[in-house]
């Protein structure tokens, strides 16, 4: 199972979300361009010294990550506030590639379209969203519970 982040805008997110891979054993996709560079301190700091065992894939655009994930046959699982489904009722698999927007913009309508299933995070009434970090930590905890957590 796999984490792959869409163009994200923010460090500290990113830093954190490869610490939870590190410690989970995922990979972390990175779809660039990122809207920060990636030597960059903050991502540093929030991912501490489990960077260094991060996972990282970097692809160049959309279009390469998704011909590479479609050659692996990975099933690619959108988290977007634009779903149905709570992450909670679906079913995942060893291959999926839990997808995260941008923290600003989400995803466009085509990547929106190309993805397998689209799930949501369900929050109270008039909650606009949550921080990308814990979003992709709710659904890596609830995929790998499902999945059989492996050391």
């Amino acid at each position: 199972m796999r984490i792959a982040l869409y163009q994200p805008d923010i460090p500290g997110n990113t830093g954190a979300i490869l610490r939870l891979a590190a410690c989970l054993g995922l990979t972390v996709d990175l779809i660039e361009p990122a809207g920060f560079d990636l030597s960059d301190r903050n991502l540093k700091r929030a991912g501490m010294d489990y960077i260094e065992r991060a996972a990282l894939q970097r692809h160049a655009s959309w279009e390469v990550f998704d011909e590479w994930r479609r050659s692996e046959a990975r099933r690619l699982v959108l988290f977007t506030t634009r779903a149905d489904a709570a992450y909670t009722d679906f079913s995942y698999g060893e291959n999926d590639v839990l997808l995260f927007g941008r923290e600003s913009a989400g995803v466009p309508d085509d990547v929106h379209e190309r993805s397998d299933a689209r799930l949501l995070i369900p929050m109270k009434a008039g909650a606009r969203s949550l921080n990308l970090a814990m979003s992709a930590a709710m659904a890596a905890g609830e995929a790998v519970r499902q999945t059989g957590w492996r050391r």
